[in-house]
């Protein structure tokens, strides 16, 4: 059954239960521990869920979203997260007073949950096979042969590369991208009744989150499933909600059909994630004719090798990067843009020194880095600097903010006084108070710990700053803020940019020129604005029309113009 379909058996003002619901939840409220910044992660939420619809929750970090859904199988975080009013029926039987041994029958079974963060769902010591086949194993009678096969169709489904070995592979050798759909493959296997999808594409491609949710429809429509979809990605709401609701502080705001929510939002809260979502068209091209050239990257490859050790297993080549060239002039900003396993990480890693090219060269001005050592590359380091991903994971969680950005100038030479005080400067450039000099990481949200990477990275007062992916993890309003915060800092400090994104809608916004990689390749390259409105290459193609909700946003930059 079609979109269209399943919403002319919506009520089209959406104020009462969908036909043959399967999940309704009544009034439900999850009260919080006493020191908590409030009282309850979830209060009076009432929703239903019907067979053939998908339902999007949007809402910020701390929402209450993602608690709501884990309420509905009993996975509440800790034995002081608790449920203190309201029901959640299933077909009838209310889900908050089931006994342990009905929820374990249900889980997994007839309702099945996609995790946010694959490596701490998946079991480290138990092959991903083994973990997919475990489902099949509890809920089904089916011999091995049976369910390796169903399990070996699955993890093609979900478009990973050589089911076979990914089979008798551990979480920990597949990318995040690739556990991400291992996951999906395990949620999916039993075709459950309904899927409770937690941000489930939110690390993942264009390409391959395309593929991804047409796999959930084509599995929603021939078992009739209803899906409980929680994200921040308004692209993917407007790609595949039949309805919406919208939560703040652990209440609903706005709830409704989703052609309704997405073209005229009735609540503020909701104008403003809408408003802060990027748009696929870019923004006005800046002119950098004259400007130097900055950074050079003339011929760079790497290859990585594995394994040919001791015990015999066959030597495995990967070609990262493939003689990679480009430059960027000053204040310019290059995105690279391209799917996980493209070479974007490796080459931005390249060009900061944190991996050695096997050749090329890698011009700061006049000076190849590529070949420096010592101390003449720790001198050279000053001037090109990287904010990460990960900003939890790249920041020392026993010292304090503070430290963590005074440090680098003390390191190369600048006494105390002066780098304390330039980190007090360089905290309130980055928005945040000066007193969060004295906290420690695990203090502040993602979005505040990302200023905080980015505040470090500018203490060395760099000419050039290595972006890689540094939005992807955070909510569309964080996003915003964050993109913005660094547009204003590259124009105050004259930064050149290099900026590494699978998100073109971000690329778009933030990028002078783009570069497409594949397999360790650039395949095309130019200013953005061209690149996006007469793409060459099939491959640009590909990922331009992949991007999740691209008509409506085209549509909405349409009547912006008007």
């Amino acid at each position: 059954m079609n979109k269209a379909a399943r919403l002319s058996n919506l009520d089209p003002l959406a104020a009462s239960p969908p036909v043959e619901a399967l999940l309704r939840i009544d009034g439900l409220t999850v009260d919080l521990p006493a020191q908590a910044d409030r009282r309850h992660a979830v209060q009076g939420v009432d929703l239903t869920l019907s067979r053939d619809e998908i339902l999007c929750i949007v809402g910020e970090s701390g929402s209450g979203k993602s608690v709501m859904s884990r309420s509905v199988l009993g996975l509440f975080p800790s034995r002081h997260v608790q449920p203190s009013a309201g029901r959640i029926l299933f077909n009838g039987e209310d889900l908050l007073t089931a006994s342990p041994e009905r929820l374990r029958e249900l889980r997994g079974n007839r309702i099945a949950m996609i995790f946010q963060e694959p490596m701490t769902a998946l079991n480290p010591v138990i092959k991903i096979g083994q973990q997919i086949d475990e489902v099949m194993k509890v809920h089904t009678q089916e011999d091995r042969a049976v369910r390796r096969a169903r399990v070996l169709e699955m993890l093609t489904a979900v478009n990973l590369p050589d089911p076979a070995r990914v089979l008798d592979a551990y979480p920990h050798q597949l990318s995040g991208g690739q556990r991400q759909r291992a996951m999906i493959a395990m949620a999916l296997v039993l075709e459950p009744d309904i899927l409770i999808a937690d941000e489930p594409t939110t690390a993942l491609d264009v390409t391959t989150q395309a593929q991804i949710l047409a796999l959930i429809r084509e599995v929603q429509a021939k078992r009739r499933m209803g899906v409980m979809f929680i994200t921040h990605d308004f692209g993917v709401v407007a790609e595949i909600a039949d309805r919406i609701m919208v939560m703040r502080h652990g209440k609903v705001v706005e709830h409704g059909l989703a052609e309704a929510i997405l073209e005229s939002p009735k609540d503020p809260y909701t104008r403003a994630l809408l408003a802060a979502v990027p748009s696929i068209v870019p923004a006005a091209r800046r002119n950098f004719d004259g400007a130097p050239t900055v950074l050079r990257v003339n011929g760079v490859s790497k290859i990585f090798r594995s394994g040919g050790g001791l015990l015999g297993s066959k030597a495995r080549q990967v070609h990262a990067l493939k003689s990679v060239n480009f430059a960027i002039r000053r204040g310019e900003t290059l995105g690279i843009v391209g799917e996980s396993g493209s070479g974007k990480s490796t080459l931005a890693r390249c060009v900061i020194r944190l991996l050695q090219a096997d050749e090329g060269e890698i011009r700061v001005d006049e000076v190849d880095i590529a070949s420096l050592s010592g101390l003449k590359l720790r001198s050279m380091r000053r001037r090109i600097q990287m904010v990460f991903q990960d900003p939890y994971g790249s920041l020392n969680p026993r010292r304090t903010v503070g430290q963590l950005i005074a440090e680098g100038p003390m390191v190369h030479g600048v006494g105390r006084d002066v780098a304390w005080a330039r980190m007090v400067e360089l905290l309130e450039l980055v928005g945040l108070d000066k007193r969060a000099a004295e906290r420690f990481p695990h203090e502040f949200s993602g979005g505040q710990r990302q200023r905080v990477g980015l505040a470090r990275a500018l203490a060395l007062e760099p000419d050039i700053l290595v972006a890689d992916e540094p939005v992807s993890a955070l909510d569309v309003s964080v996003q915003d803020q964050v993109l913005r915060l660094l547009s204003d800092i590259r124009e105050r400090l004259g930064l050149t940019v290099l900026f590494i994104t699978h998100d073109l809608r971000v690329a778009s916004q933030v990028c002078d020129s783009v570069a497409v990689m594949r397999y360790g390749e650039i395949v095309e390259m130019g200013a953005v604005d061209q690149i996006y409105s007469d793409p060459q290459h099939a491959y640009t193609k590909e990922l331009l029309n992949a991007v999740p909700g691209r008509q409506w946003s085209l549509g909405r930059a349409a009547m912006a113009t008007e």
